[in-house]
């Protein structure tokens, strides 16, 4: 099935609703019931599913596939992803760092994007070559730190830290470089760098719903995403890089000595 493109505002606007009703819903919750998913660390509510569920009643009208991280769906090159919750662990623990993040994909690009932490009350929007807003509709700038050692940097960790790429090295090392911070949740993470809050944030081992709509407020508010290597950004790759842009070759060579 082929599928117009719709005009970026009515498709901001249908992701926007979406975003809203399930913060709604998600405010008035208070989860009883954790199940676990590979890992204990890894969890997922019933709040997750409702919120999914209520988002693709919204989205799935526009004819666009639908990919949930918990529903999950075919990937193509056209696609809205969701990530009904980002932050469960947070959201489980009743700590209010936690979102609901929606992007939408078309031909292989990020055209829309909406990030909703309504606990905090922090909401940010973004459509391509359109720019990025926070909820008061003002313009999101990523910072104007030119030098690692002053930086503020963001990242997290896989819910299995048994591997070999478990970050914790590059954690390590980046206490030494700079300065790090962990939310636990990547789509705030990101919009944090757009807002110049963060000055720079990598992750590996994440889902497409955790980073497409967090990375297109920072290419819009005027910073650069990458892969681990400083290669194009997929949002399908499982990591990212971002940051003002001034600092990222710095991050990406300070990440390569790590791996070296």
């Amino acid at each position: 099935m082929t599928q117009e493109p719709r005009e970026l505002t009515e498709l901001l606007a249908i992701a926007s609703r979406a975003a809203r009703e399930a913060g709604q819903l998600l405010r008035s919750a208070r989860p009883e019931h954790i199940r676990g998913k590979s890992n204990a660390k890894d969890l997922v509510t019933e709040w997750d599913l409702r919120s999914e569920e209520l988002i693709r009643t919204i989205l799935e009208p526009t004819g666009i596939p639908v990919m949930g991280e918990e529903k999950g769906g075919a990937r193509g090159g056209s696609q809205w992803l969701v990530d009904p919750i980002d932050g469960t662990v947070n959201f489980a623990h009743g700590l209010p760092i936690w979102c609901v993040s929606i992007a939408l994909e078309l031909a292989g690009q990020l055209v829309v994007g909406v990030v909703n932490a309504p606990v905090i009350g922090w909401w940010f929007e973004a459509t391509r070559g359109g720019g990025a807003r926070d909820g008061a509709g003002e313009p999101l700038r990523v910072s104007a730190c030119t030098e690692l050692p002053r930086a503020l940097l963001a990242t997290g960790f896989p819910y299995d830290v048994s591997g070999a790429h478990n970050n914790f090295a590059e954690w390590e090392h980046f206490q030494r470089v700079a300065s790090c911070r962990r939310l636990g949740s990547a789509a705030i993470d990101l919009c944090l760098v757009a807002t110049g809050a963060f000055d720079g944030y990598w992750e590996r081992h994440l889902g497409p719903w955790d980073m497409a709509a967090g990375v297109l407020m920072v290419v819009e508010a005027g910073g650069t995403v990458t892969d681990i290597q400083g290669g194009p950004f997929d949002p399908h790759s499982g990591e990212a890089v971002a940051s003002n842009g001034a600092i990222h070759q710095g991050l990406i060579s300070e990440l390569s000595r790590v791996r070296s």
